[in-house]
């Protein structure tokens, strides 16, 4: 099989690279500055971990690579704007938006979109970074270089938030997990439960709207949906063009992950249904140091990352998953004691939905 090169090499690159190993398929996470000749580019397929990235020596040889899939679709949907505007024109439900070009703007931003504005950066923004909540009067708080460069939606009064993981083959066949219920607490996921029967009205849509855009795009590969949940189903918040945290659970709460699905997705191999049998918890490490105290529990799947523990960093996660939801929830409550007190809400927040 061709080896396959991933622009990037944090995290999800890492992730990608396991995958590959019990397939035989060479993965080389590559990073933005490396020197070309030392990448094996020339015979492999090309993804990226990233939706956008500088322009240096190896980006630039990329650029032109026959072999890089969808390496025209990673701009068009790093910019709020340019996502937005596709879901638009698919006619599929988003949160009321419009692009905030100057000032003076403010009072019929207001008018239109209701009390509560989200600014968002159109391109860079992650995990709560590049947001902003403004109402009334707190209009001078945003810093001067947000006007052109930054969207505006309606705050949305939401019960959920869930998200749609599912791959695209290069012959059109689409895929998708169960819907994965999200909690964010400052703009980053904290937990992530996943259960094997979904509600199936809720999936549908989510598989209908994913489909639309996967198939608009000609996408290959494995693309994330973050949804909100309203009275009306679902409305799209953001599109990751890449694997995605919220479906780190199906490393051991699916038949395969999502991160062999990308492999398989972009080198042509057969993508079947993934089976998906019992519910799933994960708990995203988040500025923790490593504690061996969390393999004491038999659940306990953890999935370190090896980099330095910095406040508001993703350093690992932790993947729990059993055909009974009272051992779950027993290990659950087991775990907050071993974790910093801000874990606590948010493993009560899944204890909750295993329920």
């Amino acid at each position: 099989m061709k080896p396959v090169c991933v622009l990037g090499n944090g995290q999800l690159g890492r992730m990608l690279r396991q995958a590959g190993e019990p397939l035989g398929i060479a993965v080389y996470p590559v990073g933005l500055d490396a020197e070309p000749e030392a990448v094996p580019f020339q015979q492999s397929v090309i993804t990226a971990e990233i939706e956008r990235w500088p322009e240096t020596a190896l980006t630039r040889e990329l650029a032109t690579h026959k072999s890089f899939v969808n390496r025209d679709i990673f701009p068009r949907l790093a910019d709020r704007l340019t996502q937005k505007q596709l879901l638009d024109q698919l006619g599929l439900a988003t949160a009321p938006w419009q692009l905030l070009a100057d000032e003076s703007e403010w009072p019929q931003i207001f008018a239109q979109l209701g009390e509560l504005a989200i600014v968002k950066r159109r391109v860079g923004g992650y995990d709560g970074r590049g947001q902003w909540r403004l109402r009334t009067g707190e209009e001078k708080t945003l810093p001067a270089d947000c006007y052109g460069e930054c969207i505006v939606e309606q705050g949305i009064n939401f019960s959920g938030e869930v998200s749609l993981v599912g791959a695209r083959g290069h012959d059109g066949v689409t895929v998708f997990y169960p819907l994965t219920h999200n909690l964010h607490e400052d703009g980053i996921l904290r937990t992530s439960v996943a259960l094997p029967q979904p509600d199936a009205a809720l999936q549908q849509q989510a598989e209908s709207m994913l489909s639309a855009i996967l198939n608009e795009l000609n996408y290959v590969g494995v693309m994330a949906m973050e949804c909100f949940v309203v009275s009306g189903g679902l409305l799209i918040n953001e599109l990751a063009p890449r694997v995605h945290n919220s479906g780190h659970w199906t490393q051991n709460g699916a038949s395969y992950s999502q991160f062999e699905m990308h492999l398989r997705a972009i080198l042509g191999l057969p993508l079947p249904k993934p089976v998906v049998s019992t519910p799933s918890v994960m708990v995203n490490l988040i500025g923790t140091a490593l504690s061996t105290d969390w393999l004491s529990l038999p659940l306990v799947n953890l999935h370190w990352y090896e980099k330095e523990v910095r406040e508001g960093r993703k350093v690992g996660h932790l993947n729990l998953n059993d055909a009974s939801a009272g051992l779950l929830k027993e290990t659950l409550n087991a775990l907050v004691p071993m974790l910093p007190p801000e874990y606590k809400s948010g493993i009560a927040w899944a204890i909750n939905k295993l329920a």
